[in-house]
């Protein structure tokens, strides 16, 4: 490692500005930051507070979904009627073309980006090109993915400044693009099939309804609650194991990189949402599933507790988390044609979170005057 950075100090003066390549000076500090860690203080954008810079924690974020990935890609082989080994190549093989998409247009457009602002290149986009595969059907086309991420980093990102200044979770938007865009390859019956030839052998085509949208149309669905928390059951690559969502939830609270407050506060409020659906007798199937099947662990552990697009404040992480999980199973409930309500539920309070902020605040600045006024 000392050889490698003296071979980096020695290039550096080129790429500085005012060198022969200085007008490539985001691009090396990128390589750089990613090889050492940097010397300086953060001047805008997320700040951490910690001795781990921004790369470093977002790697953590990385780790924490690859329960959920390596399940996935299991699931995805399982799926079709493969086994073993076969079946977790099937689905590895399936996912790695998303995966490289999904990161070479976001970096692209990140880098371009900082190149044209004369900026550090931000590096949120290491935790939402690994998680917008993860959100979509196996199925869904290479170019769908790249038109996603790229509507999700320009106008979620950029257009405000790049990481640590959106104000909507990239990931999540990048789904509620494609799915509104091209709604037929995301919802309904033909979401998970393959076609696919793998080691010679010919892979039976399927097609079906996730367990979610079963739930949503008829009642009940054809797998155990078991499977559906295991993660045995179709569903978008990385959303279908609540176990594995959930190891990756103990690795983030384990460092202290996302807040219990959030997590358990989305869950509390899907609870307290299906439960109050249930006593009405609007559906028959238990409360619970709600939180097992789709979208919601997932969105609940990864999405809804984003440090930048979440609330700030401790009261104000209670109230969003809360509110998240309510309103997605109430989208759930009264929305039977989008049977999965977490992503528009996450949109929609990361455009409330500042709001809600400001409420906190000024609730803490009104007690504390009162409580001058006491004292006088």
């Amino acid at each position: 490692m000392k050889a490698l950075r003296t071979l980096v100090d020695k290039i550096k003066p080129t790429f500085t500005r005012g060198g022969k390549l200085g007008f490539l000076a985001s691009t090396f500090g990128a390589f750089e930051t990613f090889l050492f860690v940097p010397n300086h203080t953060t001047k805008s954008g997320a700040h951490i507070r910690d001795c781990n810079d921004m790369k470093r924690t977002m790697i953590v974020v990385v780790l924490a979904l690859v329960p959920a990935m390596l399940f996935g890609c299991y699931n995805t082989g399982l799926q079709v009627n493969l086994e073993g080994w076969t079946a977790f190549f099937y689905g590895l093989v399936r996912f790695l073309p998303m995966l490289a998409t999904s990161y070479i247009v976001g970096l692209a457009i990140e880098f371009i980006a900082a190149q044209l602002r004369g900026h550090e290149v931000n590096e949120g986009f290491l935790v939402s090109g690994f998680i917008i595969p993860l959100v979509m059907p196996v199925s869904t086309p290479l170019w769908m993915v790249a038109l996603g991420t790229a509507f999700a980093v320009i106008f979620g990102k950029e257009v405000f400044g790049g990481t640590g200044m959106n104000v909507f979770n990239p990931a999540v938007l990048a789904r509620a693009f494609v799915f509104f865009a091209y709604t037929p390859q995301m919802s309904g019956e033909k979401v998970w099939y393959s076609d696919w030839t793998m080691m010679g052998a010919q892979v039976d085509g399927v097609t079906g309804a996730t367990a979610l949208e079963q739930l949503a149309t008829k009642g009940e669905m054809q797998w155990s609650a078991l499977d559906a928390f295991l993660g045995f059951i179709p569903g978008s690559f990385g959303e279908t194991s609540t176990l594995a969502i959930l190891i990756g939830a103990a690795i983030l609270l384990f460092t202290g990189i996302a807040s219990w407050k959030t997590m358990v506060s989305v869950f509390a409020g899907g609870a307290a949402m299906a439960y109050f659906f249930s006593a009405l007798g609007c559906f028959d199937f238990p409360a619970y599933y709600h939180l097992i099947v789709g979208g919601f662990a997932f969105g609940a552990v990864f999405m809804a507790t984003d440090p930048v697009t979440s609330a700030q404040t401790s009261t104000g992480k209670y109230i969003v988390g809360f509110l998240t999980g309510a309103i997605a199973i109430l989208i759930r409930q009264v929305n039977p044609a989008y049977p999965e309500g977490m992503m528009l539920s996450i949109l929609f309070m990361n455009a409330l979170a500042p709001l809600v902020d400001y409420f906190v605040v000024e609730a803490n600045i009104r007690r504390r005057a009162n409580r001058v006024k006491t004292v006088k």
